[in-house]
């Protein structure tokens, strides 16, 4: 019998699959699709927010169906796309995805989904359609259901392929998570218009970490990315607000409604209680390795985002305009309790103790442990971890990005 969540997953891997078959994406390649999926994501096990996604997959489904020929845009200004909406015969899941298909619960795999099964286990799944790549010239569409995490592990495995694969495939993130600030678009129905109306691909940049003592992910995080380096692909920070997300981590499931929010309570009257804010030097760099400027505070907080207009915490707009760097000072008790909400409006770059600028590199030095945060998977930084490097990484990871 099948369970409700199992259920879920085939009705969302049913239309999905439908949906990628009208797909423009790569439409002079034969295209082969995987979903990457979190069954434990908030997309999926919370009901009003599956019901929502549930109703923005079946209107997606009925606008190819009922009017296949009239995708909504004018054909004449794209003369490359087809002039008849029919379904690709040159699109199907992935072999792997389908190899995987399950015995107890039907076939998902055939669907082209594949569930994880905890960490790590996105890096390995995307290792396994990196192999099956090699083998052909197919153009390979990863499609991650999840949140920030399940996103970041598939980036990963991404960004160390070789540049030969990574020239023929993309990815989609949809917004399944309780989180989705790395994610291309924050609704799921405008993340499935990506899946059958015109699209280019974009190769964005990632952040990373690097340290003087040669820090890198340990075994215990997840056995296919230990001894890689910190990467990011939203937003990469240390301080404070790494602190809150590591402790929304430890406490996930065990506490009711936005447990962010209330870590973010919690740390504005503790974080100085249990991380000790000491004075930080930032040296900031341009692309060409011109030093900027360098900032000598007791730095709170301090995110760097692959780009700005970038949010994270389920939409704290940490990065509210076209600036990627945001530092914020240490500040009494009172006037952080007073301020806190201001990062959620992107408010908060008008008051003095923000720092906004633009930067491709950030050499920080520190003399206390401090934790930093990579789209939601934190590390703690020792004192023989400083100097730290963040900076941007090349171009590398293709996304969709509508035309």
């Amino acid at each position: 019998m099948i369970t409700h969540e199992i259920r879920k997953l085939h009705v969302f891997a049913a239309a999905l699959a439908e949906l990628v078959k009208y797909s423009l994406v790569a439409p002079d390649r034969t295209l082969r699709w995987t979903i990457i999926a979190n069954p434990g994501a908030g997309g999926f096990t919370i009901h009003r927010r599956w019901k929502k996604h549930e109703a923005a997959l079946a209107a997606a489904l009925e606008t190819v169906r009922r009017n296949p020929g009239n995708p909504g845009y004018p054909l004449k200004r794209n003369p490359g796309y087809p002039l008849k909406r029919n379904p690709r015969k040159d699109a199907a899941p992935s072999d792997y995805s389908q190899s995987l298909a399950e015995q107890k619960s039907g076939s998902l795999g055939t669907f082209g989904l594949i569930p994880t099964n905890g960490p790590g286990h996105a890096v390995t799944i995307t290792e396994a359609l990196l192999k099956e790549a090699a083998g052909n010239d197919h153009f390979y569409l990863f499609i991650t259901a999840g949140g920030d995490g399940t996103s970041l592990e598939v980036l990963q495995a991404i960004y160390h392929a070789p540049p030969t694969f990574r020239s023929r495939c993309a990815i989609l993130r949809l917004p399944l998570g309780t989180g989705n600030d790395g994610a291309e678009t924050w609704e799921l129905e405008n993340a499935l218009k990506l899946l059958v109306n015109p699209t280019h691909i974009e190769l964005t940049r990632g952040i990373k970490l690097s340290t003087a003592s040669g820090k890198t992910w340990p075994a215990s995080r997840s056995s296919e990315i230990a001894g890689k380096p910190f990467l990011a692909f939203n937003i990469l920070s240390v301080g404070l607000d790494a602190f809150v997300t590591h402790m929304t981590n430890r406490m996930k499931g065990k506490l009711p409604g936005d447990s962010y929010k209330l870590w973010v309570d919690i740390a504005a009257l503790l974080y100085d209680r249990i991380y000790k804010v000491g004075p930080m030097e930032i040296k900031v760099y341009d692309e060409k390795g011109k030093e900027l400027k360098t900032i000598k505070e007791k730095i709170l907080l301090c995110a760097m985002g692959a780009s700005g207009h970038r949010s994270y915490g389920s939409h704290k707009m940490i990065l509210p305009d076209d600036r990627n760097v945001c530092a914020v000072k240490q500040m009494p008790l009172f006037r952080k309790i007073a301020l806190k909400g201001l990062f959620t409006t992107g408010e908060h770059i008008t008051k003095p103790e923000s720092f906004l600028f633009t930067a491709s590199r950030l050499l920080l030095t520190g003399m206390y442990p401090i934790l930093a945060q990579m789209d939601g998977e934190t590390v703690r930084l020792e004192k023989e971890d400083f100097p730290a490097l963040i900076e941007l990484t090349e171009a590398v990871i293709p996304v969709l990005r509508a035309l």
